[in-house]
């Protein structure tokens, strides 16, 4: 976990691209069933996310995606694709395209930064 308050928190997800996911505490099937500051708090970890890889890694496209078909369960996936990476243009989950790739940046400097980032714009709601 690189991030957590009373409302959300943010875990990595161990993959060749930067990808991080985001939970909300309460154990919602749908994302309608949030509250809505805890769907205020998940928009806002959006951005700020989708931001900071933007600046950090210069990927290609950010893909934003939330299914809860494996796990029933409010969850959101902020991934960086390059054009690549092992499965650009498919989704992560879909036909791999391609052998070795390798990160463009290490994650260690990422996450350190996405964390004090959070820590100051985010504010409990």
């Amino acid at each position: 976990m690189i991030y957590t308050n009373p409302l959300i928190y943010i875990e990595i997800h161990d993959s060749e691209i930067p990808w991080l996911k985001i939970f909300t505490h309460k154990k919602c099937k749908e994302f309608s069933e949030c509250s809505r500051d805890e769907r205020l708090m998940v928009m806002e970890c959006l951005d700020v996310i989708e931001k900071e890889m933007i600046a950090y890694f210069k990927p290609e496209k950010i893909n934003i995606a939330s299914f809860g078909n494996m796990l029933p369960r409010v969850h959101w996936h902020i991934m960086g694709r390059f054009l690549n990476d092992s499965y650009f243009p498919e989704p992560m989950w879909g036909v791999k395209q391609r052998e070795g790739y390798a990160k463009v940046a290490p994650m260690e400097p990422f996450i350190e930064n996405l964390k004090a980032v959070l820590a100051s714009r985010l504010v409990t709601i």
